[in-house]
């Protein structure tokens, strides 16, 4: 077994995400009443400065959604460690007050806001209830709270009003985002957040996210399979293959000059300009 190239980047900043020897492994059931084990992750290693951001690709099944939910506690690791913001969550966090701080440290939107939002909720109240509950505003605060989260993510007092089956896509998403960032995290992970949005609205919530990112220092972490997304948001970037890391660094690094043969074929399925299915 090859060990994963490693680009050393010159950090002086405190490390906002640190993992270490991560690994997740899933018992399945192996179709003869038993069950066989999967490993998902295996001995991954990587650390995010603060004000920093890194994309996690991979292949469908590569085990970085894996590491997605690991980060926000939706998955226990198996093995090692994970440390945002110089705390231990490796472990399941006790107590209301731990939970809500660790809800203010790190937030993760999904692929898809759909199945992600009260379809009963508007807007405004989705944005409002986190505020509610991790948050000591007063009512009046939290209304004026709302309304600047609304307008941070490009939102209309129209539809902040509305429930997410008079949204379009990319109105959801943009939802999504405001009630994430209702918590003041410091660190967001966003898994596959603009994989099920048209061209035309990946871009403007890709542009939202480097503008928020600019305003805030917030901490990303992307999820995704398109490097083309992972160039435009991330300084940095780390590629798994069945759940091992191949190869990380800088973006330049990583996708301007690869060293694996991996990562050398990912690049080499991105859509070039011009290019269109079947075509």
């Amino acid at each position: 077994m090859t060990s994963a190239v490693q680009h050393q980047p010159d950090r002086a900043a405190a490390d906002a995400v640190s993992v270490h020897g991560l690994g997740k492994v899933f018992k399945v059931p192996d179709g003869n009443g038993g069950q066989t084990r999967h490993t998902a992750v295996a001995d991954v290693d990587f650390t995010v400065p603060a004000g920093g951001s890194l994309g996690i690709v991979g292949e469908s099944g590569s085990g970085k959604t894996t590491i997605a939910r690991m980060l926000v506690g939706l998955e226990r690791p198996t093995s090692g460690t994970i440390t945002v913001l110089g705390r231990d969550r490796s472990r399941p966090g006790r107590g209301a007050a731990e939970r809500r701080r660790r809800a203010r440290e790190a937030q993760i939107v999904f692929q898809d806001p759909y199945t992600s939002l009260d379809p009963t909720q508007s807007v405004r109240s989705a944005v409002e209830e986190v505020l509610r509950h991790q948050t000591d505003l007063t009512e009046p605060q939290r209304a004026a709270r709302v309304d600047e989260l609304v307008d941070q993510v490009g939102l209309t007092a129209r539809q902040s009003n509305a429930k997410p089956k008079e949204l379009s896509g990319g109105q959801r998403q943009r939802t999504a985002i405001a009630r994430a960032l209702a918590a003041e995290p410091r660190v967001l992970i966003l898994d596959e957040a603009v994989s099920a949005l048209d061209v035309s609205i990946q871009a403007q919530i890709l542009n939202l996210l480097a503008d928020i990112r600019a305003e805030t220092g917030i901490v990303y972490l992307l999820i995704s399979h398109d490097l083309a997304v992972v160039r435009q948001l991330c300084d940095s970037a780390l590629v798994l293959r069945r759940g091992r890391v191949v190869e990380q660094g800088s973006c330049a690094q990583v996708l301007d000059a690869p060293a694996d043969d991996y990562t050398r074929a990912l690049r080499a399925a991105v859509p070039t300009p011009g290019w269109r299915p079947g075509g």
